[in-house]
């Protein structure tokens, strides 16, 4: 295995749950370079940052793969719904924030993990070539509690075609220690952040890493995204995320999406005209919980002027477990 494919093999287990599947077709590109390089071993391919990468990445990563970070100022949305935003929206949010806070409390230790288990399905294709959505497969995520600092903040497992390293329990890993925060969400983490949406957007301004090309509007959606998809947090934060991702400009409703489980409902997404991809949030209509994600992507460089479907991923259990590698029994789970 050289380098790159190496790489590709970490990277995978080494983001975000919700958004790894962004940063696959970069690394299929350093793969494609350095094959077509491999004559000539001693000239390093020079590396192109395209649209479409991750604001939460290793450190590992992150000097190998990333050159530039665009953080740019920003003043953070009005404290009233902004007229870009659509009411749907709008009024869609505070419904599902208020399903989350009559949802049941689950408490968290500092010695625990939180347990998610996850159907996807990501593109496989080369990154010069067209998106060829690889078969659905699963992946379980353990996200450690610890309050750290931590060098190891999860576990992670796929299993079925298309997974990557199918089988084997997979740390995920930082050179050096991750202290709690958005890179490291535990529960306690999470209970501290402020329930009131205005404050928390403001932090959330402040806590996300917009990356190249994207909008920092857009970088506090995916990181709420990345937060209400992958953790277990107090009824209170999660509704408050909700109402923050109200205040978003550019936030709208898709009458009907489908999960990669293939379960219909009502989606969240945010439009950014000068990024070249669109994510979606998808809940169920009746209950209004949470059922996965879907992931676009339009980039003229690439010949793709429409949007085009690039990942999608189904939110199967949620629950707390004792240690990594164990799976919750299913009366315990959510």
């Amino acid at each position: 295995m050289n380098e790159a494919e190496e790489l590709a093999a970490t990277a995978e287990w080494d983001l975000p749950p919700e958004r790894h599947r962004h940063f696959k077709d970069v690394l299929m590109q350093r793969i494609d370079d350095d094959k077509q390089r491999a004559e000539q071993p001693s000239v390093r391919p020079r590396f192109t940052r395209p649209a479409v990468l991750l604001p939460l990445v290793s450190a590992a990563l992150a000097g190998a793969l990333l050159t530039t970070l665009t953080t740019g100022g920003h003043t953070p949305a009005a404290e009233t719904p902004s007229a870009a935003e659509t009411p749907s929206a709008s009024v869609t949010l505070h419904r599902i924030a208020t399903a989350a806070m009559a949802s049941d409390t689950i408490r968290v230790r500092d010695d625990q993990y939180v347990y998610v288990r996850t159907l996807d399905r990501s593109n496989k294709g080369s990154f010069t070539g067209p998106v060829e959505l690889g078969a659905p497969h699963t992946e379980e995520h353990w996200t450690a509690q610890d309050p750290g600092p931590l060098r190891i903040t999860g576990w992670l497992r796929a299993s079925g075609k298309d997974a990557i390293m199918p089988g084997q329990l997979i740390p995920v890993e930082s050179p050096d220690p991750v202290p709690v925060g958005v890179d490291h969400p535990t529960y306690r983490w999470l209970a501290s952040l402020p329930t009131d949406p205005g404050a928390l957007l403001s932090r959330l301004y402040k806590e996300a890493r917009p990356v190249e090309g994207e909008s920092r509007d857009q970088a506090v959606f995916s990181l709420i995204g990345d937060l209400i998809g992958g953790t277990v947090m107090p009824p209170a934060t999660m509704a408050a995320f909700y109402r923050a991702a109200a205040r978003l400009p550019g936030v709208r409703e898709i009458p009907d999406a489908v999960d990669a489980a293939g379960r219909h409902g009502i989606a969240i997404t945010l439009d950014d005209t000068g990024f070249a991809t669109r994510e979606e949030w998808i809940f169920d209509r009746e209950t209004l919980a949470l059922l996965g994600s879907r992931f676009y992507l339009t980039d003229p460089e690439r010949g793709i002027t429409a949007e085009t479907l690039a990942g999608t991923s189904a939110v199967m259990e949620t629950a707390v477990v004792d240690g990594k590698g164990e799976v919750p029994a299913r009366a315990a789970s959510r």
